[in-house]
């Protein structure tokens, strides 16, 4: 739906602005990667488990530098398509990616 897709395009710019410098291509392609999974969102799975201590650093400098603003972008969204019956699905969905937007770096999409 158009939800996903501007999610999904705001987490490629947020990505493109990452890779502008060499120290967030790191952050950047873990943006890629997410974007596409706004795209193409449904028959994913999102595990949290491999948290080393890189990762955990990178999700604090995550949420500090704009991990909250997609997150609170995604939950919003999700709350607006959970208004009608037919929409819960995509609903249900954004609000499992605003979870993964929060915490990007140790989670596995299956």
């Amino acid at each position: 739906m158009i939800g996903g897709l501007i999610l999904g395009l705001s987490w490629t710019i947020t990505g493109l602005l990452w890779c502008i410098t060499i120290v967030g291509i790191p952050v950047g392609m873990q943006c890629f990667e997410i974007g596409k999974l706004y795209f193409w969102t449904f028959g994913k799975e999102i595990s949290y488990g491999k948290m080393g201590a890189t990762s955990a650093i990178l999700n604090i400098l995550w949420i500090i530098f704009g991990g909250i603003e997609l997150a609170a972008a995604s939950a919003l969204v999700g709350a607006i398509f959970c208004i009608t019956i037919v929409f819960i699905p995509f609903g249900v969905q954004c609000f499992k990616l605003a979870m993964l937007a929060l915490m990007p770096f140790g989670a596995e999409i299956r």
